[in-house]
């Protein structure tokens, strides 16, 4: 890395992330589409451009799939379980995550590939910026904090908390050099940030940002340090490493930001070629955001093959968002292959969880005070009391999730807690590790408290105190305005 890209990474984010690709004339192995179901990796055989790696926690990416799609594991216990589908190139069989997770928490261990070149996804290892994990490894995602409807059945997604990643440095038939190869992620439009680098596609295989042009991976988010488009984002980009990308220009290209609940991304490239698509996953076709020739100092590419997600090339942890599906084929789909593939997609049917507002990724803002929850000094450590503060856009500290287990998590693997499992008057709340307990479970009621499900305390301002630094307590709700919390994104 040069200087000049070292001090960057200084500011908060290492760029990159690389798009897999394969190269052309690669033969499928994937499994036949027996069924009279079609899924984009179907699609994109029949278009000339095999999947090399197919990964979802949502569906099935083949007619004919009937294997896993990932593996969690729970915390109790620590066993593991391999999560399938339905049925034969069918949807997620998220009641059997239910099941095993019941009373507990559980991390997704292993997403699979589908494409039968067994380009599975696991966590991610330290690279030139450390992960949170022991080691310096990334975080595991929360199997339950990104729950989502497909095709009117209860599914999972894969909810990237910053610190958390996966990762696969020794690939089979994914592009490297300048081989062509396409790439598309289905994510939630909602749950992302302007740091680096929520991205799935293609990276090197040393973890390190030593040479621009390494890298070819969908980004999705606000991140303006490098490339960025019009209005506030977020957009499409690419990570090709020392740059995100939204065109030929390093910096700005006028690129429309895109507001969808949720976001098929697509990045493809050939020799001194390349293209970024978008749409609405839900409805509608696709939109060109760009297609031209690749930016100055990267043609030719000079991809490594790795296969990357949620993290940059150089294990870049910052970033935040929220995977449900994605490949990375063998050869440039057509414009032809990639419609279709919008039209799969939004076939699917993905709707947000049955039951409300998703509360993902918010802050939590004091009723009273104006003030945020946040955790003091962005501490980690278990036991932190909570307090009010001047709500900070970007603050991972104050940036909280209501999962499907009705914990309340920050970072995505602490827990706002009452301590000791108190349930009397001025129990403190803290974090601590998500441990799957009724101490740990919060309610979001309609009139805008949140109550503790074993105690059925409301979460207070101590003392109707609005100033920074207020802890935050259980308390008999009392219809105060200090017991009273609006999720904002």
């Amino acid at each position: 890395m040069n200087a000049r890209s070292r001090s960057r990474r200084l500011m908060g984010a290492g760029i990159s992330l690389t798009l897999l690709s394969t190269g052309i004339g690669i033969v499928s192995t994937a499994p036949p589409a027996t069924a009279a179901l079609e899924g984009p990796c179907d699609i994109y055989a029949s278009g000339g451009t095999p999947c090399v790696a197919a990964h979802s926690t949502t569906r099935a990416l083949y007619g004919g799939y009937s294997g896993p799609l990932y593996q969690v594991r729970r915390s109790s216990d620590s066993a593991t379980r391999d999560i399938g589908v339905r049925s034969v190139g069918g949807y997620a069989d998220a009641a059997a995550q239910d099941s095993f997770c019941a009373n507990t928490t559980c991390l997704i261990t292993i997403i699979y590939d589908q494409s039968g070149r067994n380009n599975r996804l696991t966590q991610a290892p330290p690279g030139h910026f450390v992960g949170p994990a022991p080691g310096g490894w990334d975080n595991l995602a929360d199997a339950k904090a990104a729950p989502v409807t497909v095709g009117g059945q209860q599914a999972y997604g894969v909810y990237i908390a910053p610190g958390t990643g996966y990762r696969n440095n020794n690939t089979n038939g994914v592009a490297t050099g300048d081989q062509p190869e396409g790439i598309y992620a289905v994510v939630d439009g909602t749950h992302y940030n302007q740091w680096c680098c929520f991205d799935y596609g293609n990276a090197q295989t040393n973890n390190l940002a030593d040479e621009r042009a390494i890298m070819e991976t969908v980004y999705f988010g606000a991140n303006k340090q490098w490339g960025y488009g019009a209005g506030s984002g977020p957009w499409i980009m690419a990570d090709l490493e020392w740059g995100l990308f939204s065109g030929v220009n390093a910096g700005y290209n006028n690129i429309a930001s895109i507001n969808h609940r949720f976001v098929t991304a697509m990045v493809k490239g050939e020799p001194n070629h390349w293209a970024i698509r978008g749409g609405n996953a839900q409805s509608g076709g696709l939109t060109t955001y760009f297609d031209g020739p690749r930016p100055a100092g990267y043609h030719p590419m000079k991809k490594e093959g790795a296969i990357l997600l949620g993290i940059g090339g150089d294990n870049s942890i910052t970033g935040r968002g929220t995977f449900f599906e994605g490949v990375l084929t063998a050869g440039y789909p057509s414009e032809a292959t990639d419609n279709a593939v919008q039209a799969n997609i939004t076939a699917a049917g993905y709707a947000p969880a049955a039951g409300g507002s998703p509360r993902q990724n918010v802050q939590l803002l004091g009723g009273q005070s104006g003030r945020c929850v946040d955790v003091p000094n962005a501490s980690t450590a278990n036991g932190t009391q909570v307090q009010l503060w001047d709500c900070i856009g970007n603050s991972t500290a104050q940036r909280w999730s209501h999962t499907a287990s009705r914990q309340l998590q920050v970072y995505g693997n602490k827990c706002l807690d009452a301590n000791g499992a108190g349930t009397g008057n001025g129990t403190q709340a803290i974090i601590w590790d998500c441990h799957g307990g009724t101490n740990q479970q919060w309610n979001f009621n309609a009139d805008g408290t949140i109550t503790g499900v074993q105690s059925g305390l409301c979460l207070d301002a101590n003392g109707a105190a609005t100033a920074n630094g207020t802890k935050l307590i259980l308390w008999a709700c009392n219809g105060g305005a200090n017991q009273r919390w609006t999720p904002r994104s």
